[in-house]
């Protein structure tokens, strides 16, 4: 039996988010009915975006409380839209809010829950998913069973659907009986993390990172000026953020950001497991150091035994000649 489908949308800048658009995909990509669901401030609006992916049907709970609640103060709203759409499968975008969603939503709906997801597969009898474990080094297939299955996606790790115009039909809800604890807290204003001129560092499909091997903070500017050619997010290993070369929130790595960019490029970086465990997801991996030995070349898909003094600089300007920069 096929099941339905329940993608569950977030919004960035008034519209549904990239990260759900590649969650859409997924669910697509199964067999069965896709429906939406998107929650918080113009929560309709952005339902409708659903019907440029084929979606035919969805729901929204416009209710601004939710903009700045916890997690668990949507998670009766999602519970409603399974029921009212008999789903019993909902996908979720591998983002903070997604892998929160995931644990809640498992408890108060019985279902059985799954995280960082890079493939999925349907029977008759269990949702099947695949993912990397023990920080990428391995990665297990695991059978959910029980009828009910609640999934959070791996970042970058699907790609964003194409576009198959459709009219869509948006069922309004009511936000549900949601606990008052849950809407006590009040979120008094948002700082956004410092970061480079190019996309978010979580966010980018192309991640240039940088290590002590720049050997200077003033050095560091070979690895923006490679991420500005290519429209790319600039990372950096813990020993430049420890150094006060860039900011905490650059970095990369088990105590930094984790990152899956269809393209990760190591610039200078020798590779500890603490670094390797935030971006062994990335499709591609490129490495450039003067160290041949280097744990780094371990994981990557290509490796440059050479002074990045030189390669990178020659690097910029090829791309930038091939870009037309």
């Amino acid at each position: 039996m096929s099941p339905t489908v329940l993608v569950v949308g977030e919004v960035q800048d008034g519209h549904l988010a990239a990260a759900s658009r590649e969650a859409l995909g997924v669910a697509r990509s199964l067999p069965g009915t896709v429906v939406g669901f998107v929650a918080g401030s113009g929560a309709r609006a952005v339902a409708d975006e659903f019907g440029r992916f084929g979606v035919a049907e969805a729901y929204a709970v416009d209710d601004p409380r939710l903009d700045g609640a916890p997690v668990g103060a949507r998670i009766p709203s999602v519970v409603a839209a399974a029921a009212a759409s008999g789903a019993t499968v909902v996908v979720v975008a591998g983002s903070t809010l997604g892998r929160d969603l995931v644990g809640g939503l498992a408890v108060r709906w019985d279902a059985a829950g799954a995280t960082g997801v890079t493939e999925l597969t349907w029977t008759d009898e269990s949702l099947r998913v695949r993912r990397p474990v023990f920080g990428g080094r391995a990665t297990e297939t695991r059978a959910l069973l029980g009828g009910r299955y609640v999934v959070a996606l791996r970042p970058h790790a699907f790609p964003a659907p194409s576009e198959a115009p459709t009219p869509c039909t948006v069922h309004a809800l009511p936000a549900g009986e949601v606990p008052p604890a849950l809407l006590a807290p009040e979120r008094t204003g948002v700082v956004a993390a410092t970061r480079g001129s190019g996309p978010g560092l979580t966010d980018a499909s192309i991640v240039v990172s940088g290590g002590r091997g720049v050997r200077a903070p003033e050095n560091f500017r070979l690895v923006e000026e490679l991420a500005a050619s290519l429209g790319a997010a600039v990372g950096a290993s813990r020993a430049v953020t420890d150094a006060g070369w860039r900011p905490t929130s650059f970095q990369v790595g088990q105590t930094g950001r984790a990152v899956s960019p269809q393209l990760y490029i190591a610039i200078g970086i020798s590779g500890a497991i603490q670094h390797i465990v935030g971006m062994i997801s990335s499709r591609v991996i490129v490495a450039i150091n003067s160290d041949a030995s280097a744990p780094i070349f371990r994981v990557a898909d290509y490796g440059i035994v050479g002074d990045l003094f030189q390669i990178v600089p020659a690097l910029t300007a090829e791309v930038r000649r091939v870009r037309g920069l």
